[in-house]
């Protein structure tokens, strides 16, 4: 995996068009946004072009837009916050057609240092689809609006959509620069590096409900770390693989042979797979979810036939805290338990601890395990939080992501 790709620091951008994709697929409540992080995390690419004199459009989806365009789904009130945010005003081409008149004459009155928001790339309708299907199409269009290319949406890096990753063939044909951002660039540097030039003891914690969703994650780490961690409702088809009662715990029988397989794997590596030893247990998933719960912890092969696994127990957390503390990466992608419960997130909450009281580099790989350090405050304590669930995911199954590798190489 080739990741030296040019960055914006990389070319001289005054004076020139640079179409910037951004990931500004905020929430919005009744128009308002009420989490803006990925708009924050924008910033630092933006004003760098600014400063450089660029005239800077940028784009972005928003939402899945499943009933075609409407003003819910408009990135309007992006537009808004960027403006103060930015302190100079942001112009919004509210147009659903996204690159044209309204987009053309827009980028025509820039002025060096000027910022250009077009509306969500997914009003289009094509943005998802095969470059055959039209795609290609608005790849082009959105390519004629601009000189150069910024990919620094690495939430959406994992995808070949048309404003991620078709658009820099026509960029390349014109002779412009396609490069990545600075968020972009952080995060090929902690997650790329981590996967493929670790500095060890590297451990990787994998939780979250289905073996499914990380079997090829599993099967690279497990060539890559030296200590594999399960926990999370993926561990109970790994317990039962191993011939345990598991009663009414998440399991997914179609996936028994495959965790048997690692669990081999490990051995004949040499790596250490660690499983869950002691569980908390309920009569039931709690509804609704933060529910009052009464729980019980068993050790992991003791788990009644009408009992199920909800979070790793007390031992389990100090084994797997254990693990971490001479490691010098730790790598983490996903929850050890139903974590939206204060009464389950005790296992959650341990290993968020121990990897804030660690001196490795830690790197929290999106999704639910983001969500996880953000509400329970230990944040501002890890090395690096991707912003991308999915994409963070592939990278670490060792894929090429589409954004990243459309990239110009250095």
């Amino acid at each position: 995996m080739s990741l030296n790709k040019k960055s914006v620091d990389d070319f001289n951008a005054k004076g020139r068009r640079v179409l910037v994709r951004c990931d500004f697929n905020v929430p919005l409540k009744d128009g308002v946004i009420t989490d803006e992080t990925r708009i924050v995390a924008a910033l630092p690419t933006i004003k760098k072009l600014i400063n450089d004199g660029a005239k800077v459009i940028l784009c972005s989806h928003l939402g899945k837009v499943k009933e075609g365009p409407n003003e819910k789904e408009s990135l309007a009130p992006v537009a808004k916050r960027l403006s103060e945010k930015l302190g100079k005003e942001v112009v919004f081409v509210a147009d659903y057609n996204v690159t044209g008149e309204a987009a053309t004459a827009a980028v025509n009155a820039m002025k060096e240092g000027d910022v250009v928001l077009l509306q969500n790339t997914r009003f289009r309708g094509k943005e998802e689809t095969k470059p055959q299907d039209a795609g290609e199409a608005f790849a082009k269009e959105l390519a004629d609006l601009a000189d150069d290319y910024v990919c620094d949406a690495f939430g959406s890096a994992h995808r070949a959509h048309a404003s991620v990753a078709v658009v820099t063939k026509y960029i390349t044909e014109k002779g412009g620069t396609n490069a990545v951002g600075y968020l972009m660039q952080k995060e090929i540097d902690f997650l790329g590096n981590a996967v493929e030039n670790p500095v060890r003891p590297f451990v990787a914690i994998l939780g979250g409900a289905k073996v499914a969703d990380k079997l090829n994650v599993i099967n690279n780490l497990l060539e890559k770390c030296d200590t594999l961690i399960i926990g999370g409702g993926m561990a109970f088809t790994f317990l039962k693989a191993k011939g345990y009662e598991i009663g009414n715990s998440l399991v997914d029988d179609e996936k028994l042979d495959y965790c048997k397989e690692m669990m081999a794997k490990a051995e004949k590596l040499g790596k250490q797979l660690l499983l869950p030893i002691d569980t908390t247990i309920a009569a039931g998933f709690p509804d609704p979810i933060d529910a009052e719960i009464e729980v019980s912890v068993v050790d992991a092969d003791k788990i009644p036939a009408d009992k199920e696994g909800l979070d790793i127990g007390p031992k389990t957390a100090e084994l797997y805290a254990d693990a971490v503390k001479n490691a010098k990466t730790v790598v983490w992608n996903g929850p050890m338990g139903v974590f939206e419960n204060p009464i389950l997130a005790k296992g959650t909450i341990a290993v968020a601890k121990a990897l804030a009281e660690t001196d490795a580099t830690t790197i929290i790989g999106g999704g639910d395990s983001a969500a996880a350090c953000n509400q329970l405050g230990f944040a501002d304590k890890m090395s690096h939080i991707s912003t991308g669930g999915g994409a963070s995911l592939e990278f670490l199954e060792g894929k090429e992501l589409p954004g990243v590798y459309a990239a110009d190489d250095k």
